[in-house]
């Protein structure tokens, strides 16, 4: 029996000693989360703000719900800087559109605060009249940069013109600080464009408005005249002009670094196209010899004849529908700055000795892609023996290629990786 009886004391002491250890664990785990809590509250603003920057809009509203400290974070001005509006109609975008009750909020409390603005709206005209009506209430703000991003048409071009230029003259003339604009696919205008150069014409430094119908070549005009600081221009081929040219030349514009040039036909037959003279691109070339002058081709293959009959100093050039064997020789001809050339489709006649001229006239081309075009597997290889190393990309789908007597598709990679020092294979179309 006192045998019995110690062991069962042994027992009942073993589990109070357990349960002990076991409060001990509770407790101890109970402590570290307590101070990891603790610890959360006790970070420094500077990385809490860090943090938050990172969050979707909604979910750092939630966040700034947690406590105080966080709240105070939340309202920051530094955090309101840079904000992007998302503005869609549920019903007929994947958009996630920022919330009505956080752009009052916004509006509100921190319209003063935003310097680096975009708007994405979706297709809708509700959208961009929404856009335009946040627009008209940022009198208090100093933007320094402003995007309008449609990511489908018609959007902004469906808005009155009148609501719409309101809109974008209250953020010029409160501004007196932008330095880049992007309003491209916008029904922007003339008087828009000059009220925007009298309050801004000593910061505007980039300025992108493809397809803006209602601006004029006196419009863009004046913006050169007036903002010698620009570095950046992008427009629609009929704004370029002789005058545009000689006013980006002038002695007291800076040196452009970019022009992005749209050619676009959406009728054949139905646009006039004009020429440009060499002198007005020797003359900005002369005064910016760095500029990268980019060309996006979208005309019926009749609408080529104005291009490139003289030398001109393109740098980039994409062509997104057919492009005749004699515009490519004019290229190799007349384009001896060229650094990229993008080719969707040709037809069915082989584009060796155009290719082999640009490669020889060319000296500066780093890169080519080509799509529904032809080429023999041996003027292929001798294109890239005569660029060599120099080609950095080489985008050449596998159908392109024509098996000739030197070379069919499965010799031709170990032969122009040879020559590029490097492994290279044609691109494959998907089988899906």
């Amino acid at each position: 029996m006192k045998r019995g009886r110690k062991g069962h004391d042994e027992d009942s002491s073993s589990s109070c000693e357990d349960t002990t250890e076991a409060s001990k664990k509770v407790r101890s785990l109970s402590e570290d989360s307590q101070e990891a809590a603790f610890s959360w509250v006790r970070l420094p603003q500077e990385i809490l703000m860090h943090i938050f920057q990172y969050l979707p809009l909604l979910d750092r509203a939630h966040a700034s719900q947690v406590c105080h400290s966080w709240n105070q974070v939340f309202h920051m001005p530094e955090l309101w800087r840079c904000f992007e509006f998302e503005l869609s109609q549920p019903a007929t975008s994947y958009l996630k559109a920022t919330h009505p009750d956080l752009i009052k909020q916004i509006i509100k409390r921190h319209s003063n605060h935003l310097q680096y603005v975009s708007f994405k709206v979706d297709s809708c005209t509700e959208s961009a009249e929404a856009a335009c009506d946040i627009l008209s209430q940022l009198v208090n703000c100093t933007i320094k940069t402003l995007g309008l991003i449609s990511t489908a048409r018609p959007s902004f071009m469906n808005v009155s013109q009148s609501h719409f230029a309101s809109a974008l003259t209250v953020v010029f003339v409160n501004s007196k600080s932008l330095s880049s604009i992007k309003i491209d696919d916008t029904p922007v205008d003339d008087p828009s464009l000059k009220v925007l150069v009298a309050n801004n014409s000593d910061t505007l430094k980039l300025l992108k408005m493809s397809s803006c119908p209602h601006v004029s070549p006196a419009g863009i005009l004046c913006v050169a005249d007036q903002c010698h600081g620009l570095r950046e221009l992008a427009l629609n081929y009929h704004l370029l002009s002789d005058e545009l040219l000689l006013a980006l030349s002038g002695e007291k514009h800076v040196h452009l670094e970019h022009l992005r040039i749209d050619v676009v036909s959406e009728n054949p037959g139905q646009t006039h196209f004009h020429t440009i003279k060499k002198k007005s691109w020797d003359a900005l070339i002369n005064h910016s010899p760095k500029v990268n002058i980019v060309m996006y081709f979208f005309l019926y293959e009749e609408e080529f004849d104005p291009f490139f009959c003289e030398e001109t100093p393109v740098t980039h050039l994409y062509f997104g529908r057919a492009v005749s064997k004699e515009m490519l020789g004019r290229i190799g001809l007349n384009c001896p700055r060229l650094v990229e050339l993008v080719v969707c489709a040709n037809g069915f006649e082989p584009l060796d000795d155009e290719l082999i001229r640009i490669a020889d006239r060319c000296k500066n081309l780093t890169a080519i892609g080509l799509g529904e075009c032809e080429v023999t597997c041996s003027g292929f290889v001798e294109f890239v023996k005569m660029c060599g190393g120099r080609l950095t990309q080489l985008s050449i789908m596998e159908e392109v290629l024509i098996p000739d007597n030197s070379y069919n598709v499965e010799q031709i990679h170990n032969e122009v990786s040879k020559h590029l020092g490097r492994m290279w294979f044609p691109d494959m179309m998907p089988t899906w």
